[in-house]
């Protein structure tokens, strides 16, 4: 009888958030599972843990795929540093978590060059990890699970309105205007599990995709013949004798991967060995598709746009038409010449993330504002590379925007190389770098290709803005332009 009671009262009555003390130490409980993320933060009081916090989320299509150890650091990272940054920052905390190998990722751990640029972004925080059992991280777990299906919301859609109000008087207007789910969403967005650049400011306006109804895709797809005859073969279980369209063909090959979904025509395969289902596109928005997944990317390549293509549509012989899209339009052809052989050249090394950092001055077309100057600081062993607007190229320029927008965030590098310009060889420069411990090296003078790294990365910047309208280069400025959707779906 007591155990029942004490059932009871855990279900009828919420645990009571406790305001967050800045004189106690933090613990923060994180998990990850295979539909999303968790995170508790306590701090400690005489009868005992109390929660300041509760986060969670689901995952993101990228993020699915990531395999389970991922997912944990991932579940660390975006707990301090996205949702609980205002608490923790400044403060010493303690993180548990159920995943042993995750307490060895200060130390010992290697990572690829997405898991270095996480660990940047923990490195201004004063934490320790402990390991702790699954069975005693049960809050965490249960809020990296619990999320609602979309086949569960999706049954509403059904119900009429007179019924809604019977079950829930309440919410009946707000099912009843349920908009029925969409299945193109807005495309080319960077997804947040890559490290957010840092701009400033921020002013990006980016161009979605056309939204479609379930209800105008359905129709489209019943309009396009090809599509029309393979729906009907799946509802008959029999296919034509003989067809004489060759994508009527090549969808009866691949028969065994077709299915019927939410009355909507769909492919289904396997990517990272889950299933990925992609929908069969008719005709009539392919174009669309195409100039939303190029054109508005930033005139993306064919091997980019045929990735982002499959993530999410299918149609057959996609790649062919991709390559001819590509290869034919007028602005790729005029501004993306291919690259010039170069001699071999010494290369230059790196050990590992932040032991060499490259800098470079590019001068793009002035934004509203009137700046011109970028300053491009490059990460040379994991090539992730940020911009920063400047007023000029003078030292103490320079100087502000390492100090105050590059080292506070990412730490501070073994060594910085450039090239011989006035303003990173002055004596402000050579005094900051040597305050801070930092060696200096340059390159020969008139001679830029000692430094290629952030050469070639100039060209390519340039490239992409080349793609760009007059009317989007007024409104943007050159660190939006160039660390917009557009240049982080270069960088993935």
């Amino acid at each position: 009888m007591i155990a029942f009671q004490q059932i009871i009262n855990c279900l009828t009555h919420a645990p009571i958030l406790a305001f967050a003390d800045p004189s106690k130490p933090y613990i923060l409980h994180v998990d990850a599972s295979l539909k999303g993320l968790g995170a508790v933060l306590y701090q400690e009081y005489p009868e005992g843990l109390r929660p300041v916090a509760f986060a969670s989320r689901k995952l993101r299509p990228a993020e699915q795929r990531y395999p389970i150890h991922q997912l944990k650091f991932l579940s660390l990272k975006w707990a301090v540093v996205a949702k609980f940054h205002d608490y923790l920052y400044g403060a010493k905390f303690t993180v548990r978590t159920d995943n042993n190998p995750l307490t060895y990722v200060l130390t010992s751990a290697k990572l690829n060059a997405t898991g270095h640029r996480w660990l940047a972004a923990l490195a201004t925080y004063d934490f320790s990890i402990q390991y702790r059992p699954g069975k005693n991280n049960t809050d965490a777990d249960l809020l990296s699970r619990k999320f609602v299906d979309e086949d569960e919301k999706n049954k509403w859609k059904d119900i009429p309105v007179s019924g809604v109000k019977s079950i829930c008087q309440r919410v009946s207007s707000q099912v009843a205007l349920e908009e029925s789910p969409r299945y193109v969403e807005q495309l080319g967005a960077p997804p947040e599990s890559i490290p957010e650049a840092y701009v400033y400011p921020t002013r990006l306006e980016i161009n979605p995709l056309e939204v479609l109804s379930q209800v105008e895709l359905v129709k489209a797809q019943e309009e396009d013949p090809a599509v029309k005859v393979a729906i009907t073969a799946l509802n008959e279980r029999k296919w034509p004798a003989t067809l004489s369209d060759p994508e009527m063909v090549a969808l009866k090959h691949g028969a065994g991967k077709l299915l019927m979904k939410d009355d909507l025509l769909q492919r289904v395969t396997k990517k990272s060995n889950k299933e990925l289902f992609q929908l069969v596109l008719p005709t009539k928005f392919r174009e669309m598709v195409l100039k939303a997944m190029h054109d508005d990317l930033g005139h993306l390549g064919i091997e980019r746009v045929t990735d982002l293509l499959r993530s999410r549509f299918y149609w057959p012989k996609m790649i062919i038409v991709v390559q001819n899209y590509i290869k034919n339009c007028g602005v790729c052809i005029t501004r993306k010449s291919p690259g010039q052989r170069a001699a071999p050249l010494h290369q230059i090394t790196s050990s590992g993330p932040m032991d060499l950092v490259c800098i470079d001055f590019l001068t793009v077309e002035p934004d509203s504002k009137g700046l011109s100057n970028v300053l491009i600081i490059t990460d040379h062993f994991t090539c992730y590379a940020q911009a920063f607007p400047s007023k000029n190229q003078k030292a103490l320029s320079v100087a502000k925007i390492l100090v105050e927008k590059y080292f506070i965030h990412y730490g501070l590098p073994a060594r910085i190389h450039s090239d011989q310009g006035r303003d990173f060889e002055s004596r402000l420069i050579k005094e900051l770098l040597s305050l801070l411990g930092i060696r200096k090296s340059r390159t020969t003078p008139y001679h830029p290709q000692g430094d290629p790294q952030p050469e070639r990365f100039n060209r390519t910047l340039l490239a992409i803005l080349g793609t760009l309208n007059a009317e989007k280069k007024t409104k943007l400025e050159p660190a939006d332009s160039i660390l917009g959707a557009r240049l982080q779906q270069y960088q993935k």
